[in-house]
């Protein structure tokens, strides 16, 4: 049975797939608004079927948290773009590969995998596993692996638990 908080995660993530659909779509005839209204009910009638509406279908919790880490994370994406340019046009190739563990101090599992997702959209860094409180990264070069293991990227993520960056 649907409860207040469970029909409220349906009708968010109608929305945002509505939405979506009507991003991507670009035509706001009542034709395509009909087959948006149309596919968005039934994505919404398979995921009721499989039992996957819940706090974690559309995060609503993090939005505002979101809002804000994004932008910093497009930026690090950037200036890691602009690092790992510069070391493959180096003439001297100053690549040294490094796979380790970094710490991740997120309570969830939702922001852990934001976390491990954020480490692997950073050029020069990908999360190739996660446990419990753990990230494994491999790293080009040791310089990345201490940027990680300073732990701002640890923290901003965390503060995404909170609500507050």
């Amino acid at each position: 049975m649907y409860g207040g908080r469970k029909l409220a995660h349906t009708f968010g993530l109608f929305s945002v797939l509505f939405g979506v659909w009507l991003i991507l779509s670009g035509f706001f005839t009542p034709f395509f608004l009909v087959m948006g209204v149309g596919c968005s009910v039934f994505a919404i009638f398979l995921a009721m079927r499989m039992e996957v509406i819940d706090h974690e279908a559309y995060p609503f919790h993090l939005t505002g948290s979101l809002l804000a880490y994004l932008p910093w994370l497009f930026w690090q994406v950037v200036l890691s773009n602009i690092d790992v340019a510069r070391k493959i046009l180096h003439p001297r190739l100053p690549i040294s590969p490094v796979l380790t563990w970094v710490p991740a101090g997120q309570k969830s599992d939702l922001v852990t995998v934001i976390h491990a997702n954020s480490i692997t959209l950073t050029p020069g860094t990908v999360a190739t596993a996660v446990e419990h409180g753990r990230i494994q990264v491999h790293c080009l070069t040791p310089e990345n692996l201490a940027e990680l293991e300073a732990g701002v990227l640890d923290r901003r993520v965390t503060a995404l638990e909170s609500g507050h960056q």
